[in-house]
């Protein structure tokens, strides 16, 4: 008898804990009134926003050639020249680096279009600086900043402050006196390219996560996310697990084909094989796609125009069929119904849509040899499929290892609770 009742209490107590419905999820809260954190939120989302929009006007400032117009670097910028003898002065300086050798029947007009396409790229970085350094100062002096981000703030900053000198080692690559014979159309060097581009992905990745973090702030405080968990049977958290990976998968594979992107961008790899599903009536170019000079050969995936093509359209193909894969097999599973939340479910809708749509972009730029309007989307493109896919990590993060742990570890504590709860009223150890 004394056991038959310390389990119906202890069950009772179990049941009264699975509150939170999966049908209802776990809402991200950018309301004031339900989120005393939500300005510190929006100012970070809001960051990430513009540093998407210097992710794009970096993108056009490549696509247009502008970007070796500057031939020096100010750490806290400049205005640019405003009398025409100050512009002939900069015109003179730019005709004394090796660029100019390719590039000689430019008039005055011409150079100022491309100068102010990377004038206005460097001075949006500083903006961004501007735009997250004085908010934090403020959040941090008023005592806003949540507890535990911290650290993350001053990543950020770091990030932020590196990302500058990152953008001046790219460009310098491009303007040595070693590149003044190039027979090709002198660029910057992809791997700099590349290291800039990540730099300013990776960057805009970890504020839109903060951001995202900070929402779901009351869901944390509220025991609403522990208390989702625990309402979850063992099937549908292995459901659950299983998507999470496969986000985290999808994402993955989007920030590699992001990478390989910026050396397509670097070594102008968009203006060959104008063709698809084929390169020029072959599946794989195999002839073209080992250049004998390059040495070691390892260099070929990286500066050889048809192994560099060819590598972006098969990690671009494979992100599209794995989002949509993802999509498909994690919303229409039986065990869905039960461990997917509203959030999540939304997400991975979104996640296989875009991925389609930027996979036809790509297409598309390619087959109409690289304008740069569609080129700009294209890049833009990226950049929405990979928040996507961090969104889908983040609102599946109720069954990431963490959460779990912490979660078992409240339930055993509970369970233990209420038996001395049933021993104090019966008198008896619950066996």
């Amino acid at each position: 008898g004394t056991k038959k009742i310390a389990n119906s209490y202890i069950m009772a107590t179990t049941v009264a804990k699975k509150a939170v419905p999966i049908s209802k999820g776990l809402p991200y809260h950018l309301s004031t009134t339900l989120n005393p954190y939500a300005p510190v939120a929006k100012w970070i989302l809001g960051t990430s926003g513009l540093v998407a929009g210097m992710v794009h006007i970096g993108g056009v400032t490549r696509l247009t050639k502008s970007g070796l117009s500057m031939t020096d670097w100010k750490p806290f910028g400049s205005l640019p020249p405003m009398k025409e003898a100050d512009w002939m002065v900069e015109f003179d300086r730019y005709k004394t680096y090796p660029e100019w050798q390719q590039r000689k029947t430019m008039t005055l007009d011409e150079f100022q279009y491309i100068y102010y396409w990377e004038w206005g790229h460097r001075m949006l970085g500083r903006v961004v600086g501007v735009c997250f350094a004085a908010p934090w100062a403020y959040f941090a002096l008023r005592r806003k900043i949540p507890s535990g981000y911290h650290n993350r703030m001053v990543l950020l900053f770091t990030m932020g402050g590196t990302q500058g000198l990152v953008g001046w080692w790219m460009v310098k690559s491009g303007l040595g006196e070693n590149r003044r014979g190039d027979s090709h159309e002198i660029r910057v060097s992809p791997y700099r390219l590349a290291a800039h581009l990540g730099m300013a992905f990776t960057t805009y990745s970890t504020l839109l996560y903060t951001g995202l973090g900070i929402m779901q702030i009351p869901n944390e405080k509220s025991r609403r996310l522990k208390e989702l968990v625990q309402s979850l049977s063992k099937d549908a958290i292995k459901h659950a697990k299983k998507v999470r990976g496969g986000a985290v998968a999808v994402s993955g594979l989007t920030a590699i084909t992001i990478a390989s992107g910026a050396f397509v961008a670097g070594n102008d790899a968009g203006n060959a094989y104008n063709t698809f599903p084929k390169m020029n009536d072959q599946w794989i170019p195999i002839d073209d796609m080992v250049h004998p000079n390059l040495l070691p050969a390892y260099r070929n995936a990286f500066e050889n125009t048809a192994m560099v093509q060819w590598n972006h359209r098969v990690l671009g193909t494979s992100t599209a069929i794995s989002a949509i894969t993802l999509a498909g097999l994690g919303l229409m599973h039986p065990a869905a119904r039960h461990a997917i939340t509203p959030q999540a479910s939304k997400g991975l809708k979104i996640l296989g849509g875009v991925a389609v749509g930027q996979m036809s972009l790509g297409i598309a730029t390619l087959l109409s040899y690289v304008p740069v309007g569609l080129a700009a989307v294209h890049q833009l493109g990226s950049l929405v499929v990979l928040s996507t896919g961090i969104y889908v990590v983040h609102s599946l993060r109720y069954v990431s290892p963490g959460i779990l742990r912490i979660t078992r570890k409240t339930m055993v504590a509970s369970r233990a609770g209420s038996e001395a709860s049933v021993f104090a009223a019966t008198g008896n150890a619950p066996t």
